[in-house]
């Protein structure tokens, strides 16, 4: 077949190759494609004849003037993208105007009909042969994603995706190849490299195939990015240390998946030993590290005790917080802030903190003694708990009194000995008997009659009962010391861990120890000193740390071999009153409910939380796939079961029953008293 170099107009010989610069090319007028390529398209045209020149020639036809004259310039008849993506080259400077097209010369046919031909008998490939080919590419020509996109006009992160694709088993891709895969399902399926986790995950389907339950299936052995043991070691220590993280080229996986759980595991108790280490620098006796909190460690805890600054301290203190005033007037957060000044105002802050912390430190007994705990935090961060003294040693962690307090303590004893002696001469001068002591049964019917007086006199003075109460609750709560207290209250925390798994470690639960360890701290030394420091709280304070002992003791638990329905009753009216959201902490997923209970409830939750539709969409589904489902569907929904909602608050009926006329009337006048 002939081929001509055709520049001129001449008369036009209909099936024959010729070529035409690019320059003298134009749109068909009679071009069946309306709708223009788009800018992708004409891209990887543009890659693909940059790289491999001209793969398929245009047909064109000539242009003729009304007269029927050849003007010089041809239609494209055929490849209408294929011109724009050489103009493209050109306006790059990728090739000339001049660059000689190759065509093909039709003028027997009518071009819109070639037009219509072109684009409407072919097949595409098929997407698993493209997959399969830049594979080939990749692992024959050894081709990096840019390369490979470079040639083909795509984007490198597209090209990933088609290598990872290209990767999945060839069982897998055959399947999707006779249309038993969806291109999605393929995808969830390309999360992994692995071909055997891939083909058994893939015999182990249902019915149900979406693409979230393959993802969940093919990660269940490994450790999600997001996971605390994953944010504490970090994935550049993980990969350093020869793990492997999956990644999901195909959707937002937030990271990835650490697919060496046991590594990872490994990996964090290493680092929590080295802070472990640290801690124990600080004098104590030992320092261990766990991912979780032992919680059954059977131990007694010590708090820190408050202590005086040093008057260099105070000095430096006070100058400080006027300096961080001054810098922060005006300001309303650090972001308004120019950077120089934010960055002296967070120095001082720091340094405000650093001599704030002296205030509270742990006696030296309990430090020498005792031990701490490190231990991962469910965010990740990590958790020092310090103050833990093993059995062995309680009795050599006891704070000691300080030489000061030994002496008085010495003094007192003296003068008291000296009373006892002067008291026993008398005796012996009036009794015949010396030293006898009253009767055991003359003790008890004084001792009687002085319980009554007191029972009496505190039922008359509210605000000392208060201070009675607060001191009997606080003694045992924080000292363990039942017998601190003359008021026969005795308080009883319940464990909940053993109740529900991983409780201990939730937000919540690290919010109720803060507030506990907070109130420890302030605490006196010894029990003896706790009702002075209980009398000397402001009243706020003292309802305060009141309301915390109080909270401490509540027991809500429904558990089939312990009926107390009253008890039941009012902690509902206590929730109400306290217009109580659980769902603040809590949220149904797989484990915490949804997995644990019947198909039926779970479709009446999504029916209760979401809608009726949502309800009737998973109802057919096997129950841990209806479980998955129904925890994305009630995510953020605020949904609870009724064991965990609040009830509407009860209208509280006015008591027609009076108070004692002389108790009520003294007890709120001095309770007055005390409050003024």
């Amino acid at each position: 077949m002939n081929a001509v170099t055709q520049t001129v107009a001449a008369e036009p010989v209909s099936g024959i190759e010729i070529f035409v610069p690019l320059a003298k090319l134009k749109k068909s007028p009679r071009n069946a494609r309306k709708v223009p390529h788009g800018e992708a398209a004409i891209e990887a045209l543009a890659a693909s004849i940059q790289h491999k020149g001209l793969i398929q020639n245009l047909v064109v036809e000539p242009e003729v003037k009304p007269d029927g004259e050849p003007t010089g310039c041809y239609f494209v008849t055929a490849g209408e993208g294929r011109r724009l993506a050489m103009l493209l080259c050109a306006k790059r400077k990728q090739m000339k105007k001049t660059h000689p097209v190759r065509c093909w010369l039709d003028t027997e046919n009518d071009p819109a009909e070639i037009s219509l031909d072109e684009n409407v008998t072919r097949t595409p490939m098929h997407p698993a042969d493209q997959f399969e080919r830049f594979a080939e590419l990749s692992n024959d020509k050894g081709w990096g994603a840019q390369e490979i996109g470079a040639r083909f006009g795509v984007s490198a992160s597209v090209v990933k995706q088609r290598l990872r694709l290209g990767a999945v088993s060839p069982k897998l891709l055959q399947v999707y190849r006779e249309d038993g895969l969806t291109l999605d399902q393929l995808m969830a399926f390309a999360i992994t490299e692995d071909h055997a986790r891939q083909e058994h995950v893939f015999e182990g389907l249902h019915h149900n195939r979406e693409p979230w339950i393959i993802r969940r299936d093919m990660t269940a052995s490994n450790v999600p990015a997001d996971d605390r043991r994953a944010v504490f070691v970090g994935a550049d220590a993980y990969v350093e240390a020869g793990g492997t993280i999956i990644r999901d080229l195909f959707s937002d996986d937030r990271g990835g998946f650490f697919e060496d759980a046991g590594l990872l595991d490994m990996l964090a108790i290493e680092k929590l030993r080295e802070i472990a280490g640290t801690v124990q620098t600080e004098g104590w006796k030992w320092a261990e590290a766990h991912i979780d909190y032992p919680h059954a460690h059977g131990m007694r805890r010590f708090y820190p005790l408050s202590v005086s600054l040093s008057d260099e301290d105070e000095a430096r203190l006070e100058a400080l917080s006027t300096e961080h005033d001054e810098l922060a007037e005006g300001y309303s957060s650090y972001d308004e802030m120019p950077e120089d000044v934010a960055e002296k105002l967070e120095a001082i802050s720091d340094e405000i903190d650093a001599i704030s912390e002296k205030r509270h430190a742990y006696d030296a007994n309990v430090i020498a003694h005792g031990g701490a705990f490190v231990v991962l935090h469910h965010d990740g961060t990590v958790r020092i708990e310090r103050g833990f003294v093993r059995l062995e040693d309680e009795a050599l962690a006891d704070p000691q009194p300080d030489e000061e307090a030994e002496a008085t303590d010495a003094e007192a004893v003296e003068d008291e000995q000296a009373e006892d002696d002067e008291d026993a001469r008398e005796i012996e001068e009036e009794d015949e008997e010396p030293g006898k002591p009253i009767s055991d049964s003359l003790t008890r019917d004084l001792s009687a009659h002085r319980t009554l007086a007191l029972r009496v006199a505190l039922g008359e003075r509210p605000d000392m009962a208060l201070i009675a109460l607060t001191h009997t609750l606080s003694a045992q709560l924080f000292y363990s010391y039942t017998e601190a207290g003359c008021l026969e209250v005795r308080p009883t925390v319940t464990p909940l861990g053993s109740h529900a798994d991983g409780i201990e470690d939730t937000p919540l639960a690290a919010r109720a120890s803060e507030q506990h360890e907070a109130w420890a701290e302030r605490m006196p030394r010894d029990v003896a000193d706790l009702w002075g420091f209980i009398v000397g709280l402001d009243e706020a304070k003292r309802i305060a740390l009141l309301a915390h002992c109080a909270a401490r003791t509540v027991n809500a638990l429904r558990l089939p071999w312990d009926r107390k329905p009253r008890s039941l009753q009012t902690a509902d009216r206590l929730a109400g009153a306290l217009a109580l959201d659980v769902a603040k902490g809590w949220t149904p997923t797989v484990d915490s409910y949804l997995g644990r209970v019947t198909k039926a409830h779970i479709v009446e939750a999504v029916a209760e939380g979401v809608s009726e539709d949502a309800a009737r969409r998973i109802a057919d589904m096997k129950k841990p796939d209806m479980a998955q489902a129904a925890e994305r569907l009630l995510a953020g929904t605020g949904w609870l079961p009724a064991v965990l909602r609040t009830p509407e608050p009860e209208a509280e009926q006015p008591s027609e029953a009076e108070a004692p006329e002389t108790g009520a009337e003294d007890g709120e006048a001095s309770y007055a008293v005390a409050a003024e």
